[in-house]
């Protein structure tokens, strides 16, 4: 369980720092209305990922094991474009313009709305934490629960905690947030080389 508990940390920490529509989003409303109000927006996956996350896994769950080989591959390397794109953001890393807060006070619901709008889970899930979740399910339940626990702990965490950086501190956050981009590409890099290698060596055995 505790290799799946360390992947999943991993996982959720990229997924909250790398870029994207629904970060974007979070950022720009932190430093537009302060991070009292946008704090609630971080348990947004919380509420929104549940219905993405049983689709792809009915999904998945259909596919013959040698398409979960490859599957592996592509996770290996999309997770390594993905490490990519976060190494470019770093390199040319701007700050988030404050943008024209959306009217109402439910942060969490329209942030959720925004989350499910976006790509982003659909695609994460569908070739990244997916595939590991259900190898985690197929070996011990207990796995694939220590992997969504841990998970979506980093995620909300590490949300939370841009969400306050931006709120409460304009000058300290894009530094903060920039220093986390980089170590979201390290951990990506990390974990698309042990997919890749996992699919090409289940794929050669």
């Amino acid at each position: 369980m505790l290799g799946y508990m360390v992947q999943g940390f991993g996982y959720g920490f990229a997924a909250a720092a790398e870029p994207g529509p629904f970060q974007t989003y979070v950022i720009s409303q932190a430093l537009s209305k302060g991070w009292r109000r946008t704090l609630p927006a971080a348990l947004a996956p919380l509420v929104s990922d549940g219905p993405i996350i049983v689709l792809v896994l009915l999904v998945l769950n259909q596919l013959p094991d040698a398409l979960h080989q490859f599957l592996n591959i592509a996770s290996g390397l999309f997770i390594l474009y993905l490490a990519l794109n976060a190494v470019l953001s770093w390199r040319d890393y701007a700050p988030v313009a404050p943008v024209t807060p959306l009217s109402g006070q439910q942060s969490l619901l329209r942030a959720a709305v925004m989350n499910a709008l976006s790509p982003g889970p659909y695609i994460f899930w569908g070739l990244v934490t997916g595939p590991v979740l259900l190898a985690g399910w197929r070996e011990g339940p207990g796995n694939a629960v220590g992997f969504l626990v841990a998970f979506y702990a980093a995620l909300v965490l590490t949300l939370a905690g841009l969400i306050l950086l931006f709120g409460m501190a304009r000058q300290l956050g894009p530094k903060v947030n920039r220093a986390l981009l980089g170590i979201s590409a390290l951990a990506l890099l990390g974990f698309g080389l042990y997919q890749l290698w996992l699919g090409v060596s289940a794929w050669v055995a």
